[in-house]
């Protein structure tokens, strides 16, 4: 339904030049979504794909395990948007300090944007409601240090931003002037909170995600705090106990189509073409990692097997393996650091574990070695 312009344009002068700022007007839409059978179809599918996650996920004996590993992909794929290059191998060598060998920026970005996330979920469990303030927090630790530590971290910006182009003459969206950043993003929060009217968790996330977009509040991080702003809402709703639904290689792969629909929001108002494509997102990304979560258990059950028949080993052996499912390129110091058991066991249990298959070394040399849990990642990839 295409409603004509969400918003209105505002005239500014900035750098030098006159141009039209876009304000959007709050949610929800005006006239009110159409649901026709189709769209009402695709949003019961998603809300079972994401109660289906849901279930399998309470399955994981350590659930913290799995997100662990799991975060750290979803901040990849959400950084790669941005341009950066780090794979999730890179940033796990990273946090194992074993010299990766990557643009330290690139990867020091894509920690930051997991510390982010972790801290907007610690701040949700704390008790702390998905706020502006949140907000700012999670955008906080985002930007705390690195290529964005100059662009006010943790705080709605007091400039003029512009999306495209090479200025704001030629830009492909100018979001709101600064001074009216705090009444677009306070009508958000209220939004959020199912004011002024209630609808479902998930057409809630997807209009808040081109809200968001759209107001662009930030100098810099935009769509990496806009997509994780998704993830918290469903957790803060209860739709998700464990943070499992990240929708960044979805956008990636449709990254042309998916600016596109964020534009014609703006200029034509087709929110039911939007959620089409986000609720067919939904459905993809949440059945993925229902089958991800189902072949990690799989392959965690087998190797306990395997390392059972270690004799004397299998005690470490299984602790060793506690580990791997947390950090699936480690150390013998840092396996040693974190159980108690000694470097020289530690070294031992790996050296039984290579002739299983279980993990692989890195480096070929006798001393800094690191070793990676091969199929934990390569499940993690998809591959």
């Amino acid at each position: 339904m295409k409603r004509g312009p969400t918003g209105h344009f505002f005239p500014i002068t900035t750098l030098g030049e006159t141009c039209r700022a876009f304000i959007p007007a709050p949610l929800p839409p005006d006239p009110g979504l159409l649901m026709d059978e189709k769209l009402q179809d695709l949003a019961q599918r998603a809300s079972l794909a994401v109660g289906r996650l849901d279930g399998i996920s309470m399955l994981l004996p350590e659930p913290h395990h799995l997100l662990y590993s799991y975060i750290r992909k979803e901040a990849v794929l959400s950084s790669q948007i941005e341009g950066t290059q780090s794979s999730l191998s890179d940033l796990l060598l990273y946090e194992a300090e074993s010299s990766p060998g990557v643009p330290v920026d690139d990867v020091r970005e894509v920690s930051n944007c997991v510390a982010a996330l972790e801290h907007g979920i610690q701040r949700l469990r704390e008790g702390l409601p998905l706020s502006l303030r949140l907000i700012r927090e999670v955008h906080g630790v985002l930007l705390r240090d690195g290529r964005g530590a100059t662009k006010q971290p943790g705080e709605f910006r007091r400039s003029q931003n512009w999306i495209g182009g090479t200025r704001p003459g030629n830009a492909r969206h100018v979001p709101p002037p600064p001074d009216a950043v705090i009444d677009c993003m306070g009508a958000l929060e209220n939004f959020l909170h199912g004011q002024p009217v209630a609808m479902p968790v998930l057409i809630r996330a997807a209009l808040a995600h081109v809200q968001f977009e759209t107001i662009h509040p930030f100098l810099d991080g935009n769509g990496r705090v806009g997509r994780l702003l998704i993830t918290l809402l469903l957790h803060s709703e209860g739709v998700l106990s464990q943070p499992l639904l990240y929708l960044s290689l979805y956008f990636k792969q449709h990254r042309s189509y998916y600016y596109e629909l964020l534009q014609s929001i703006r200029t034509e108002g087709d929110w039911e073409e939007w959620l089409t494509f986000f609720l067919e997102g939904v459905i993809i990304v949440a059945e993925q990692a229902a089958s991800t979560v189902m072949q990690l258990l799989a392959l965690f059950q087998e190797h306990q097997q395997q390392m059972r028949t270690l004799g004397r080993l299998t005690s470490s052996a299984l602790r060793v393996m506690d580990h791997l499912q947390r950090h699936p390129v480690t150390t013998s110091a840092a396996v040693s650091s974190a159980t108690g058991m000694s470097f020289h066991t530690a070294q031992r249990v790996f050296a039984a574990l290579q002739p299983l298959g279980i993990v692989t070394e890195g480096t070929g040399k006798k001393y800094g070695r690191f070793y990676t849990y091969t199929r934990c990642l390569e499940i993690l990839n998809g591959e």
